[in-house]
């Protein structure tokens, strides 16, 4: 059986306050390095096989020092990049909410996408993909997937048999690990928004 272990990233000063999408920066904040000293400390004891972040750099910061604790070095995958906003990026929430296309973007993801960005349908696709072929090469292993909320939401919803549109009843907080688990046949969600114990069965 695959474990996977999907973290978002830890704090940053962009959460409640701007999108700051797929632009360089947005380093996580003093919080955030709290929140990952308390992952690491967690997950010490989890006899992972890899640790994966997206290209971004509040990513790999969260998913760097895990990686360290257990000897691991470090994977990037492009696959686990954020939701990408296009022309919405860096753009104050306060801003967007006039927006006709942002409330259209609110109540109708499966259609709705952000100018010159991606359908959260596409983030589905690209994140879902890759983890069953991770599955496929690690079929006794326990992974982390060190990744962004609408990336891990987009999953999440996925192996739950959601539809995309319903996205506002799953909500994935920084810092917070969901387990997701592969027997070959049926993935299943054990946990979101967690802590890291042990699925059970």
């Amino acid at each position: 059986m695959t474990t996977f272990f999907l973290i978002r990233h830890a704090l940053t000063d962009a959460i409640g306050r701007y999108l700051p999408g797929t632009a360089p920066g947005t380093p996580i904040n003093e919080a955030g390095r709290s929140e990952v000293a308390a992952l690491v400390e967690r997950l010490r004891n989890v006899p992972l096989s890899a640790v994966i972040a997206g290209p971004l750099e509040r990513a790999q910061q969260t998913a760097l020092p895990i990686a360290e604790s257990h000897g691991l070095r470090l994977q990037v995958d492009p696959l686990f990049s954020e939701f990408s906003v296009g022309d919405w990026t860096l753009r104050p929430f306060s801003e967007l909410a006039a927006d006709s296309g942002w409330q259209r973007f609110n109540t109708a993801r499966s259609v709705s996408r952000p100018p010159n960005g991606e359908l959260m349908l596409e983030v589905q696709q690209r994140a879902v993909v890759r983890l069953l072929q991770l599955a496929e090469e690690h079929p006794s292993a326990s992974l982390a997937i060190v990744s962004h909320g609408d990336v891990i939401r987009a999953a999440l919803m996925y192996f739950l048999g959601m539809p995309i549109d319903l996205f506002l009843r799953v909500d994935v907080l920084p810092a917070t690990v969901n387990v997701v688990t592969f027997d070959g046949h049926t993935p299943v969600v054990r946990q979101v928004n967690g802590g890291i114990d042990p699925p059970v069965g």
